[in-house]
């Protein structure tokens, strides 16, 4: 009997110093790599393959108590060839597997596109979002830059077999 309790106060004592590891500290905010992107981005379509022109909103925004930073899109006024989606819109939605681990997101759009990225924040205005090349079809690439208070946005797509990305969509606007 004492071998067991000994063996549980052991255990309970590993799992209660695993537990504060991976908790962060009262004051950590989890979100400051990616806090440049919160708000409602007012923006105009600069470029690109996709050949279209047009402007559109999106929002970043914490949601589910902090454990999700959102967005939503909407695009407006768009021109573009007979094959261009005008009436796009999407939800991405960046999240942690866990505690301490990189920030992943999940994209799903209106025409159904599901999309997972690994997250990247190479510099404090910057943040790259990397689909898998592993999965069918082409790789993406979904880069925000704030730089004087002008978010500036890039949608890149690598097809099978390349080895550069091509530019299919950018963006630029400021803060409403």
């Amino acid at each position: 009997m004492k071998k067991i309790m000994a063996a549980l106060i052991c255990t309970a004592s590993l799992w209660a110093q695993t537990a504060a590891d991976s908790t962060p500290s009262a004051g950590a905010d989890i979100w400051e790599p990616l806090r440049f992107l919160i708000g409602t981005w007012e923006a105009k379509t600069k470029g690109g393959s996709a050949g279209a022109v047009g402007s559109g909103t999106y929002t970043f925004q914490l949601e589910l108590k902090a454990h999700v930073l959102a967005r939503r899109s909407s695009g407006a006024d768009c021109r573009g060839p007979a094959d261009f989606n005008c009436e796009h819109s999407d939800f991405l939605y960046i999240y942690r597997d866990a505690p301490g681990k990189p920030f992943r997101a999940i994209l799903f759009d209106n025409e159904g596109h599901v999309i997972h990225y690994d997250i990247s924040v190479p510099n404090p205005a910057t943040a790259v979002f990397l689909s898998d090349p592993a999965y069918a079809g082409p790789q993406y690439r979904l880069s925000y830059n704030l730089k004087d208070g002008i978010m500036a946005g890039k949608f890149e797509m690598r097809m099978p077999g390349r080895i550069e990305f091509t530019t299919y969509l950018e963006w630029g606007g400021k803060k409403k």
